[in-house]
């Protein structure tokens, strides 16, 4: 019977509680995203929003995760190129409201047709009940956006 050495007891000991604290980490980062059922963006394909120029549901057939997140794509091509670049597709602020992310710092469900990619980033607005938030982001665009960011970066730390 072998006797562990010191060295390999502290090793294992590395190894596991550096694997705890990486899940505690994918997990508090996951709390802070807007999924439903598990899904980003409510299902629908974040490739689309940046080639198609509309918001198109996903299929169950096509889907891929990144960072323990579950997307769904309209196509095999759409998830290939979400896989090939997925920072490229990923919706700014969790997948969170843009306009309340910027006016208050909360964290508001979204309507997933209703959305701006701009700069290269999709952001992504609540619209319901007489509400469209997405028109008032366009009033003042530029300061809700720095001001989303800088609430962004407080929620996720």
């Amino acid at each position: 019977m072998k006797v562990k050495t010191p060295l390999a007891v502290m090793f294992s000991f590395f190894v596991l509680t550096y694997g705890l604290k990486a899940q505690e980490t994918v997990k508090a980062r996951l709390g802070h995203l807007n999924l439903e059922s598990g899904l980003a963006i409510k299902g629908y394909d974040p490739v689309a929003y940046f080639t198609d120029h509309k918001a198109i549901k996903g299929k169950s057939d096509f889907r891929s995760t990144y960072k323990g997140i579950t997307y769904q794509f309209n196509s095999r091509r759409h998830r290939e190129l979400f896989d090939a670049n997925p920072v490229k597709y990923e919706p700014e602020y969790g997948g969170w409201c843009a306009y309340a992310m910027g006016d208050s710092g909360e964290k508001v469900s979204i309507d997933p047709e209703t959305f701006e990619v701009r700069n290269g980033k999709l952001y992504l607005f609540y619209n319901r009940f007489f509400i469209n938030t997405y028109k008032s982001w366009k009033k003042d665009r530029e300061a809700l956006k720095l001001k989303a960011d800088k609430n962004w970066r407080e929620i996720v730390k």
